[in-house]
């Protein structure tokens, strides 16, 4: 294991017990809120968010919410290694179990989004990330700025920032993070 797998693995653990503590269906609402409102602004745009897992924060009222005004997209896994694909979903569409658990949508209609919901283990005020380390969305997302414009939104509890975060070069900054207690970036 590299200095660097280490901090990260720490960081992550850290970052697990403080997301884990924030978790509630109050926080969930505020977040809920607070995202809505940053995503206003993009109606009309494709969208992109994810289907909860474990104790992340919830985007999908915000998701159903903007369901009105333009595409939304949820990420599939399509092999170890690879960019996501985002499969167009509407609320109540039919899902089936993904890769790691991850509801998707039974029909494949890929999209491809100007505006992304990034799920997160920790996050710091200069866009940094810390995800689960698959390394799935700094892929997706340098694929994405590659053919345009596309910001990227963090959404988490506010409990989840860190000051160091251990980032590598190929880590994809985020554009904004939202959390319960508003727009922090």
């Amino acid at each position: 294991m590299t200095d660097l797998t280490a901090l990260k693995t720490a960081a992550r653990q850290a970052a697990f017990a403080r997301r884990k503590a924030a978790k509630s269906p109050a926080r969930d609402a505020e977040a809920t809120q607070a995202l809505l409102t940053e995503l206003l602004p993009h109606k009309g745009r494709a969208l992109a968010g994810y289907m909860h897992i474990r104790t992340e924060v919830d985007p999908l009222p915000a998701m159903a919410a903007m369901a009105a005004w333009g595409p939304i997209g949820v990420p599939v896994i399509i092999a170890q290694g690879a960019p996501l694909e985002f499969h167009q979903w509407q609320p109540g569409c039919t899902m089936v179990e993904g890769a790691f658990g991850a509801q998707i949508p039974v029909e494949a209609k890929p999209i491809v989004p100007e505006v992304v919901i990034v799920p997160l283990v920790a996050f710091d005020r200069k866009g940094g990330r810390l995800g689960y380390g698959g390394g799935f969305y700094d892929r997706t997302l340098e694929r994405l700025r590659a053919r345009g414009p596309v910001t990227a939104i963090g959404f988490a509890f506010a409990d989840q920032e860190a000051s160091d975060l251990p980032l590598e070069p190929t880590d994809q900054p985020l554009d904004m993070i939202v959390t319960e207690r508003g727009r922090l970036l």
